[in-house]
């Protein structure tokens, strides 16, 4: 008897789940890699645990009205592993925890360790804003989480609480020395750049790689839904940001552009750490693509900057097999679009940052 699931916002009305994988036979085959209609390989899953954040980054949430799923609408931590067990069976091996902020979540810790039990599953990393990381860098480490990718727009602590509407500076950087002393190397920070409030900084960012062997990585604001007029008007262009650059330091050493690794890697002259530019909307990056978005209510989100999405909780909550949800998401692996949109005017309208995760 056949599981029927319902998809939303892909175009694919609702039907038996074995009707659901149109793409051709040499595209898909049991147990292969998943693979999209462009033969891009995709493998990396990025999970939101929550969409709630103790902070209200002014590039990511507005500062009023910001709308929270109730407790009932996320994936439980079983749904959550068995998603990922899921996906792990079609070929996904890297996971990246997100949120809103994932160390709000609670038993974020077994959930780490959880996942890192996955047959399949060779990485886990997570973006988090380090605020508690202090505190739950070891334990984090010790389940299993091997890498951590640390948000810092400002080295100013009055700038660094006026751009996260009151975050503290202090504790964010002791989380990241706590991240560092535990062991999470490569240790990666990430500046979202944003005209008129911290682009006059990029070059006391960048001197942290000086002396530290840090990957930090300049992002350009992206218009997700609750920021789109502000990044319109508040984007700093790669090109730009490494003119700045060079004029403090001198011409920047390129390192290169590796596989799916949406950053393009450069060094300071002399220095331990690297340089890494993410231009999603100057350069996009959409041809080595090779991953999704699982939304912290269930959604499977097939590109970060459009709003197509697979409900994977209804299907969990309707009776899949895991057979059942291993197909789902071959299917929205077929149906992931080839780039974001947004040369020919597509604007994301259904989420913020803090519900995907960047």
């Amino acid at each position: 008897m056949s599981t029927v699931i319902p998809l939303s916002s892909i175009g694919v009305a609702e039907q038996p789940v074995e009707t659901y994988i149109p793409a051709p036979q040499e595209f898909y085959r049991q147990g292969g890699p998943a693979l999209d209609s462009f033969k891009r390989r995709i493998n990396y899953l990025r999970i939101s645990l929550t969409d709630r954040c103790n902070f209200r980054c002014l590039y990511c949430m507005p500062e009023h009205g910001a709308h929270f799923a109730p407790r009932s609408e996320l994936l439980t931590d079983d749904e959550l592993v068995r998603v990922v067990r899921a996906a792990a069976s079609v070929g996904f091996e890297k996971i990246r925890l997100t949120g809103g902020e994932p160390t709000l979540r609670r038993n974020i810790v077994e959930i780490v360790r959880g996942i890192g039990a996955t047959p399949g599953i060779r990485e886990i990393s997570m973006t988090t804003n380090a605020l508690r990381l202090a505190e739950m860098a070891g334990p984090l480490r010790e389940a299993g989480l091997t890498r951590v990718n640390i948000s810092i727009d400002s080295l100013n602590p009055e700038k660094f609480r006026q751009m996260t509407r009151g975050g503290d500076f202090a504790r964010v950087w002791a989380g990241i020395e706590a991240a560092e002393r535990v062991g999470f190397n490569p240790l990666k920070l990430n500046a979202v750049v944003v005209r008129g409030l911290n682009d006059d900084e990029v070059a006391d960012i960048a001197r942290l790689t000086v002396d530290r062997p840090w990957q930090l990585r300049f992002i350009e604001m992206m218009p997700l839904a609750g920021v789109g007029d502000l990044a319109e008007q508040s984007v700093v262009p790669t090109r730009e940001i490494i003119a700045r650059l060079e004029q403090v330091y001198g011409p920047l050493e390129y390192i290169g552009w590796f596989g799916s690794d949406p950053a393009r890697t450069y060094r300071l002259p002399g220095a331990q750490g690297t340089l890494g530019f993410i231009s999603s909307i100057t350069e996009p990056f959409c041809s080595t693509c090779n991953r999704m978005r699982l939304t912290a209510d269930g959604k499977l989100h097939l590109c970060l900057l459009r709003d197509n999405e697979l409900d994977l909780r209804a299907a969990l909550r309707n009776g899949a097999s895991d057979e059942d949800l291993s197909a789902l998401i071959r299917q929205a692996v077929w149906l992931k679009p080839w780039g974001h949109g947004l040369p020919e005017g597509v604007k994301p309208t259904l989420r913020g940052m803090s519900e995907l995760g960047g």
